[in-house]
């Protein structure tokens, strides 16, 4: 869904340097006041937020003191995205573990 703000120009160099910044700054506003509202999950924020991890969109809520209520619901897809990815991983041709160096 697209949706168009009137803002007057004043205000929005106030807000933001430029149109793309504006954007990213109304985004990250309704994630935060979504998850603030409980009207969105942590879940929907990472999404809305465009990150890929759950450790991303914590981290942005814990900077914007914002206290995410973890649901079962974000467990279970958490849950299942793992098994989703161990699976790709054991079936592939050349499965790989994934360390990390000391």
């Amino acid at each position: 869904m697209q949706i168009t703000l009137e803002l007057p120009d004043s205000i929005a160099r106030n807000l933001a340097p430029d149109q793309q910044s504006l954007s990213r700054a109304a985004i990250e506003a309704l994630a935060i006041e979504g998850v603030r509202s409980g009207k969105l999950s942590a879940g929907e924020a990472r999404r809305l937020l465009g990150f890929n991890t759950r450790m991303q969109v914590d981290a942005f809520l814990q900077d914007h003191s914002v206290d995410s209520d973890v649901t079962i619901k974000d467990v279970e897809r958490d849950a299942e995205t793992s098994r989703r990815f161990r699976e790709q991983c054991l079936s592939s041709p050349t499965p790989r573990l994934l360390t990390t160096s000391s």
